[in-house]
C-alpha cells in the first residue's frame, strides 16, 4: 500500500510594490504622530530604518536577514531602558511600540504580514491620543486611517494601479460612513469615573510655571504658544496693566534661585483691604501640579482649594485634567498693612558674600533718600528705564554673582532677571521684599468674550512692603520696557517677534482658540457626569448605565439596519459589456430564441449558432469575445470592450431554421 506524499505548505506570494508602498505610508505617520513625545535620536534613527528598508526592497523583494533584526531588536529594547529607566509606563511603552512596529516592516513581505502591521500600526495611532485630545491631534489620528484603510484594500484582487489622491478617495468615504456610528457610540459608550490611564509619572518634563526661579529658566514658557488658560469676566475685563495673575510667592533666595515655601508658616491668610471687587471664571489646562493662578489679588478660594498665607491658592490634588474655578479679587486692594517680625526676617534675608557691587549700591541709595522706602523704590526703577537695559529673550550668561552681571555688565534679559535684581536690590536697601511669578496680559478674544492666557504671558514681579501700604506691586520689567504690561510679552521682545505682533496672525491665532476651547468642553471635557445629565432635556435626569446600553443598542441596530437596506436598494453601477449581451439576447429573442433560466452564455450562443447557421460564424467570434473579456481578465480593456459593444450594435438576426 503506497502512502500518499507529506502535504506540504507552500510560500504565500510576496505583496506587489503598491501594498508595500502603502504601508511604509502608514507608520511613516504614525511614527510623525509619536515625533513630538519620543527622544529625537530614536525618532531619526527610526526614520532612516524605515527609509532605508522602503528604498531595499524597491532594490530586491526579500525579508531582511534575521541576523540583522534580532541585534536592532536587543538594541532598541535597550535603548528604551536606558532613556526612560524601564520599558513600562506610557512614554516608554510608546517608544517601545513604535520601535517595533518600524521593525515589523523588515519582515514584511506577505499579505498576513501587512495585515499584522496594519492592526499594530492602528494601536500605535490610538495611543497618540494618550499624550494629546486635541482637535488638531484627533484630526491627524484619523487621517493617519487613511494610508492604513487603502494598506488593506491594496490587498484585494483586481485593484488597478491608482494615483495616491484616488487610491485614499475609497478610505476617506469609509471615514465618512462611520463618522455617525462613532458620534453616537462617543455620547452613549459609557464613561469612567477615573481615567484609565494613570496621571504621567511625578519626574516627566513638562512646560508650565514652577515652584522655583532663576534668570533664565522661563525661557521654554516664553517661547510656548500653548494656553495656559482663559478667563471669563462677569463684567467687563479689567484694563492690560491689571492682568496679573498669581501664583507663587517665593521668599528663599540662595544666591542663584528662588524658591517657594509651602509651609513658610501656618495661619490664617493675609488681610487685604478691598477697594471694589470683580467675578471672573478661569478654565485652567492640565498643568499636574496643585497651584491655581488667581487674579491679583483673591479675596477667597475656589471649592476644593486653600487660600495659603500669601494669598496663593492651592488645589487638593494636582490639577491633570482641565478645571474650571469661579473666584472674585480686588483689583485695588491694600495688602497687610502691618507685618509680623518673622516675616521681616525672611523679606530682608539674603545669602553672605553674594554680589557685593549690588549691596553697596543699596547702601548708597538708603543714605541718600534715608528712611524713604519709596524713593528708592523709584530709584531702582529709574536704574532700569534709564540706563540701557534691554529686554531679550537670549540674554548673555550670568555668573556666581548674577545680579552684579545682570545690573552692572550685561544690562539684558527679561522679566526673572529684572524681578530677582529688583528684589535683591530692596533687600539690600533693608526694604521686606519677594518675588511673584505667574502670568500677565493675555489676548482679549472679542469673539469668545473671554481672555486668553498663553504660556507665553508667563510673568515674574516683586512685591515690597510699604509702612501704611503693605504689600505692593511693582513690576521692574515694566519700567525697562513698558509695552511688556500695555502690549505683551512678545511686544516687548521687539523686533525678535515683530511676525509675531502681525494683525492677521493675532485674528487667526484667536479664531483657532475659540474652536479648541468648544473641542475642550464638547468632546475632551465630555466626562460621565456629562454623560448621565445627557437626557435631561428629554426629562431623565440621571442616565444610568443600562439606559446607555440600550441606547447604544438600539441606534447600532438602526444603523445596521440602514446599511443593508442602502446596500440592497442602492442602484448597481452599470456592466457595459453585460448591456451588449443583453442587446444581442433581446434581438434573438424576437426570433424565438429566447434565454433560458440558469443557461450560460456560451451555451445559449451555441444554441442560437444551431438555429442560425447562416450566421454561426458571427456569433462563434461574439461568444469568443465576450468570454475572453469576461473571465480572460480583471477588467477588460477600453478599446475591445468599445468593440465588442459595435459588433452586438451591428448584429441582425436572419431568418432561424425550424
Amino acid at each position: 500500500m503506497t502512502m500518499p506524499p507529506p502535504h506540504r505548505k507552500t510560500a504565500a506570494p510576496p505583496i506587489d510594490d503598491r501594498a508595500f508602498d502603502l504601508l511604509s505610508l502608514t507608520m511613516a505617520l504614525v511614527l510623525a504622530l509619536h515625533v513630538p513625545h519620543l527622544p529625537w535620536w530614536l525618532s531619526v534613527t527610526l526614520a532612516i530604518l524605515l527609509g532605508w528598508r522602503w528604498w531595499q526592497r524597491r532594490q530586491r523583494i526579500g525579508q531582511v536577514p534575521r541576523w540583522l533584526k534580532l541585534p536592532l531588536l536587543a538594541l532598541l529594547t535597550l535603548a528604551v531602558i536606558v532613556s526612560y529607566g524601564s520599558i513600562f509606563g506610557r512614554a516608554p511603552g510608546a517608544a517601545l511600540a513604535i520601535g517595533l512596529l518600524v521593525l515589523k516592516l523588515l519582515e514584511t513581505e506577505t499579505s498576513r504580514d501587512v495585515r499584522v502591521g496594519i492592526s499594530f500600526a492602528c494601536f500605535a495611532l490610538m495611543a497618540a491620543l494618550l499624550f494629546d485630545q486635541g482637535l488638531l491631534a484627533t484630526i491627524m489620528v484619523a487621517l493617519g486611517l487613511l494610508p492604513a484603510l487603502a494598506t488593506l484594500r491594496a490587498l484585494e484582487p483586481a485593484q488597478l494601479p491608482a494615483s495616491l489622491p484616488r487610491t485614499l478617495l475609497p478610505s476617506l468615504a469609509l471615514l465618512a460612513a462611520a463618522l455617525p456610528l462613532t458620534l453616537f457610540a462617543f455620547m452613549l459608550v459609557p464613561r469612567l469615573d477615573s481615567p484609565l490611564w494613570g496621571a504621567p509619572a511625578p519626574d516627566e518634563a513638562r512646560t508650565g510655571l514652577s515652584d522655583s526661579m532663576s534668570p533664565g529658566n522661563f525661557t521654554e514658557l516664553l517661547i510656548d504658544d500653548h494656553p495656559a488658560l482663559r478667563v471669563s469676566f462677569d463684567g467687563a475685563p479689567p484694563a492690560p496693566d491689571l492682568r496679573y495673575f498669581r501664583a507663587y510667592v517665593m521668599w528663599d533666595y540662595d544666591g542663584r534661585s528662588w524658591h517657594y515655601l509651602a509651609t513658610r508658616h501656618p495661619g490664617v491668610p493675609a488681610p487685604v483691604e478691598a477697594r471694589g471687587a470683580i467675578g471672573y471664571r478661569i478654565s485652567l489646562e492640565p498643568t499636574h501640579r496643585r497651584m491655581l493662578p488667581t487674579l491679583d489679588m483673591p479675596l477667597a478660594a475656589p471649592a476644593q482649594a486653600q487660600l495659603q498665607p500669601d494669598r496663593e491658592v492651592l488645589a487638593d490634588k494636582p490639577v491633570n485634567d482641565p478645571l474650571g474655578y469661579r473666584l472674585r479679587s480686588a483689583l485695588h486692594y491694600r495688602l497687610q498693612p502691618t507685618l509680623d517680625a518673622r516675616s521681616r526676617r525672611l523679606g530682608l534675608r539674603l545669602p553672605a558674600s553674594f554680589n557685593p557691587r549690588t549691596r553697596a549700591l543699596a547702601l548708597r541709595w538708603r543714605q541718600h533718600y534715608g528712611s524713604d522706602d519709596a524713593a528708592i523704590v523709584q530709584a531702582a526703577l529709574s536704574l532700569f528705564h534709564n540706563h540701557g537695559f534691554r529686554y531679550t529673550l537670549a540674554p548673555a550668561p550670568l555668573g556666581r554673582d548674577a545680579v552684579d552681571d545682570f545690573l552692572f555688565s550685561t544690562r539684558e534679559g527679561f522679566c526673572e532677571h529684572y524681578a530677582s535684581a529688583f528684589t535683591v536690590l530692596m533687600r539690600d536697601a533693608g526694604i521686606p521684599a519677594r518675588v511673584v511669578t505667574g502670568y500677565q496680559g493675555g489676548y482679549w478674544n472679542k469673539l469668545g468674550h473671554y481672555l486668553l492666557v498663553r504660556n507665553s504671558d508667563a510673568h515674574a514681579w516683586s512685591e515690597v512692603w510699604l509702612a501704611g501700604r503693605g504689600w505692593v506691586r511693582v513690576d521692574p520689567t515694566a519700567a525697562a520696557r513698558p509695552e511688556r504690561v500695555t502690549l505683551g510679552a512678545a511686544a516687548a521682545a521687539g523686533d525678535q517677534l515683530a511676525w509675531y505682533r502681525g494683525d492677521w496672525l493675532q485674528a487667526l491665532r484667536n479664531r483657532w482658540d475659540i474652536v479648541n476651547r468648544w473641542w475642550d468642553q464638547g468632546v475632551i471635557g465630555f466626562d460621565s457626569l456629562r454623560q448621565r445629565g445627557l437626557l435631561t432635556p428629554f426629562g431623565i435626569r440621571d442616565t444610568d448605565t443600562a439606559t446607555l446600553g440600550v441606547l447604544l443598542a438600539v441606534s447600532s441596530a438602526l444603523f445596521v439596519a440602514i446599511g443593508m437596506a442602502w446596500a440592497l436598494l442602492r442602484r448597481q453601477p452599470g456592466d457595459p459589456l453585460r448591456d451588449a449581451l443583453r442587446g444581442i439576447e433581446r434581438k434573438l429573442a424576437r426570433k424565438g430564441i429566447v434565454r433560458r433560466p440558469g443557461e450560460g452564455p456560451q451555451h445559449y450562443l451555441h444554441r442560437a449558432a444551431r438555429a442560425l447557421p447562416a450566421q454561426r460564424e458571427e456569433l462563434a467570434a461574439l461568444m469568443k469575445c465576450y468570454l475572453e473579456l469576461r473571465y480572460a481578465q480583471d477588467e477588460p480593456p477600453t478599446e475591445s470592450l468599445r468593440a465588442f459593444r459595435r459588433a452586438a450594435g451591428n448584429f441582425r438576426v436572419a431568418s432561424v431554421v425550424k
